[in-house]
């Protein structure tokens, strides 16, 4: 196969990597379409070129790679791609999350395979397995730690004792997180990939900003302190999950216990929990970021080309469900500062109250609607916090 490659940053040389020190896998990186020439690359300088229709245009192209960070120009070469009859690799979880259904109709309508593994997760085959192994309506639910970035601040504030200003300073110091790392701590990249998601477990399109997505940007020293004097950790969880004909989903930190194994999945590893009718839970864990772990991510994609793979997207065309958060109740700790600064009337119930001279929390019941709703969810002097089962059962027994 000769691949067309779009992109040659972080993700593009892990696969230029990935690809030359794998054996068996008969394909060649062509031409690479870049913006900016002049500069210094590990490559020869006859493989770029800055010109997309070098690549589209090109007959002998049989598979093109997408790896840029720029969803609307994403798209286009992806589209065009598609619509030329080639097949189409790509990692850009914003571009797929946001053009699902355009992406899907191209593909019914050329013909064309559209893979995008690596836009999930990395180095976790889950689209795959929830394509593949739960083709079947007996899945109730996904969710884990799909972003890299916030796992790595959190796990150095469990496991180091230091602030989040300071955890997100070292992220940034080491490539973890960008210079602005708001799609990350705001759940921007976690939101993405879920949508993504819900289409291979359960058939359903949902465009992102349905879902409510509260990331750890609000974390305080107080929010850290009751995680630990409750003996829980944070890990920012996206979950989706089905019953009967209705789908919900959403993406927020979650208190989880010190014995869980959300708690154990450290650094940029990520984690993906599937729950069936009749196997339980099983759950999958790997790198979710780096340069290797995605690359090996596409480069799977690419050898499935060869066996003339594509998505079947058979539940889509199977059931009648649809998104619908109106029935989803969570429970959640809500620290605030002030008397009125949250509305009381939002919940069902609040079972716990907490009243210091600068801060303050309530935890109760509220459904997901209300709370992508409310007035003082976008407030940046409150915090939300998920409260799992098992912070229920640790209560409990003291």
């Amino acid at each position: 196969m000769k691949i067309g490659l779009f992109g040659f940053g972080c993700v593009g040389q892990g696969l230029w990597k990935v690809l030359h020190e794998t054996k068996g896998i008969r394909a060649d990186i062509k031409r690479i379409c870049i913006k900016h020439p002049d500069k210094q690359r590990p490559v020869p300088a006859h493989f770029f070129t800055t010109d997309p229709a070098a690549i589209l245009d090109d007959p002998e192209v049989d598979v093109v790679v997408e790896l840029i960070d720029d969803a609307d120009a994403a798209f286009v070469i992806v589209s065009g791609a598609l619509e030329r009859g080639k097949a189409v690799v790509s990692a850009n979880k914003k571009m797929i999350a946001h053009r699902l259904p355009e992406l899907f109709a191209l593909q019914q309508k050329t013909g064309a395979p559209f893979l995008y593994e690596g836009a999930c997760c990395a180095s976790i085959p889950i689209i795959r397995n929830l394509e593949e192994y739960y083709d079947n309506d007996l899945l109730t639910s996904v969710e884990g730690i799909v972003n890299g970035t916030t796992n790595v601040i959190l796990s150095k504030i469990f496991e180091e004792n230091i602030g989040f200003q300071e955890a997100l300073a070292y992220a940034q110091a080491n490539g973890f997180a960008e210079s602005d790392p708001s799609l990350d701590i705001d759940a921007y990249d976690p939101k993405f990939k879920l949508c993504i998601l819900l289409l291979h477990a359960f058939g359903v399109f949902v465009a992102p900003e349905k879902v409510l997505n509260f990331g750890i940007g609000r974390l305080q020293d107080f929010d850290i302190h009751f995680a630990k004097s409750r003996g829980q950790v944070i890990k920012l969880i996206a979950r989706c999950y089905r019953e009967k004909d209705k789908v919900s989903g959403y993406c927020i930190p979650r208190f989880v216990s010190e014995n869980h194994r959300y708690a154990h999945v450290r650094n940029e590893y990520n984690a993906v929990t599937l729950e069936s009718a009749f196997s339980e839970h099983q759950t999958f864990a790997g790198k979710g970021a780096g340069d290797k772990a995605t690359g090996c991510a596409v480069l799977s994609d690419i050898s499935a080309l060869r066996y003339q793979y594509k998505y079947e997207y058979r539940k889509f065309s199977q059931n009648g469900t649809f998104f619908d958060t109106s029935d989803t109740i969570l429970k959640v700790y809500v620290r605030h500062q002030y008397e009125g600064q949250v509305e009381e009337s939002d919940f069902r119930t609040i079972e716990e109250r907490y009243i210091a001279a600068h801060s303050r929390y309530w935890i109760g019941e509220i459904s997901l609607a209300q709370l992508q709703n409310a007035r003082w969810l976008s407030d940046p002097g409150v915090n939300v916090i998920e409260l799992g089962t098992d912070y229920t059962d640790f209560a409990s027994s003291h």
